[in-house]
């Protein structure tokens, strides 16, 4: 089936720098491919970023920072997920504080500036664990921003320690998180997630982690994984209550997609291929027009669709990660250092530059 052409309305709506609705959004998604990114690109090079001196056009960030998964242990089980394991699993694990050190001396020694610190929903680690882990990083390594414990992490929290959650966030920041991933959004969609990840927050209580993280001073990135069970309509659901959050608050930092990897997992699905996902980052970028910054997925897509994706809306190129554990677990493993990700930026005709989880520039 060949793409219509794309109605000029949506177009100029587009060009003229106007927000488009969400049934504007279902007709860009189905335009030519190459006219979607091309309108992404230009929505790109026009989104506000201050701190570039008016050169926000030429430049794409990256960060150094490394995944630390503190355990594999969690009880919500789901079906994407091939990472996860329960306390009868002989390899199932709580890394130590010294383990923890280990890796963030490697950091260090990288010239990385932050951490990402997620893991399962352990159901009997108590709060002390997770203030006295912060309140060690924190005085160890001032240095390195803790971006850590996604929304369900957060509501699994409240659970266990019988705390209200706002109580829960505050405590965290208070002993030395600085950031909150956007890890767990999926699809904000309840039909979808009670198909996927029954046990784990619902749409509600994943946006409603997020505002209070806000309101409390913290900043945190939005996320979503599609190409599972999910709808075009299920997707743009999802993006349509980012974009509500953030005229709210004005919290999310960036926007990254990706597609599902079902390799390991219990839920079968056909995977989505590169093109799709260029059609989902190009269609966040015009329709997510408060978010500033939109990364690109290499981890998922590899190097080279990772590239490809600077010109479909995004003007980041994620992390480095020295390690990474939850794709991998599904069949999927990518790796670059830093190098070889500003010669990617460069060879694409854009001049690379180091960040800061709150993309300042740090070079």
């Amino acid at each position: 089936m060949v793409a219509p052409l794309l109605d000029q309305t949506v177009s100029d709506k587009v060009l003229a720098g106007e927000r488009i609705s969400r049934e504007e959004a279902r007709e860009l998604y189905y335009a030519p491919l190459a006219e979607l990114g091309a309108l992404a690109d230009f929505r790109r090079r026009f989104a506000k970023r201050e701190a570039y001196d008016g050169r926000g056009n030429e430049i794409v960030t990256y960060i150094i920072d490394r995944n630390i998964n503190y355990t594999n242990v969690c009880n919500v089980y789901c079906k994407f997920c091939a990472f996860y394991r329960t306390e009868k699993d002989d390899d199932h694990y709580v890394l130590t504080h010294e383990e923890i050190d280990a890796k963030l001396d490697e950091l260090s020694a990288a010239g990385g500036v932050q951490v990402l610190m997620q893991g399962g929903h352990h159901p009997k680690l108590g709060i002390d664990f997770y203030l006295e882990l912060l309140a060690h990083m924190r005085e160890k390594y001032p240095h390195i921003n803790i971006h850590g414990f996604s929304p369900p992490e957060f509501n699994h929290f409240a659970e266990v320690f019988d705390m209200p959650l706002r109580e829960v966030i505050a405590k965290f920041k208070f002993a030395g998180l600085g950031s909150i991933p956007g890890g767990g959004g999926e699809i904000l969609v309840d039909r979808v997630r009670q198909r996927i990840s029954p046990l784990k927050c619902n749409s509600e209580q994943w946006l409603e982690v997020m505002r209070i993280a806000h309101e409390l001073g913290l900043n945190s990135s939005a996320t979503m994984m599609f190409g599972h069970v999910e709808t075009i309509d299920d997707r743009l659901e999802h993006l349509q209550r980012l974009r509500d959050l953030q005229d709210e608050t004005h919290g999310f930092t960036a926007f990254i997609c990706w597609t599902f990897q079902p390799e390991n997992t219990m839920l079968k699905a056909t995977p989505v291929g590169a093109s799709e996902y260029l059609r989902m980052q190009a269609l966040s970028r015009i329709f997510l027009d408060n978010f500033e910054n939109v990364q690109s997925s290499w981890v998922t897509q590899g190097p080279k669709i990772g590239q490809i994706a600077l010109k479909y809306g995004a003007n980041d190129f994620g992390s480095v990660m020295m390690e990474e554990n939850v794709v991998s677990s599904a069949g999927t493993s990518y790796r670059l250092c830093a190098d070889e990700i500003e010669s990617l930026i460069r060879d694409a005709g854009y001049e690379p530059h180091r960040r800061n989880n709150w993309y300042r520039l740090l070079s």
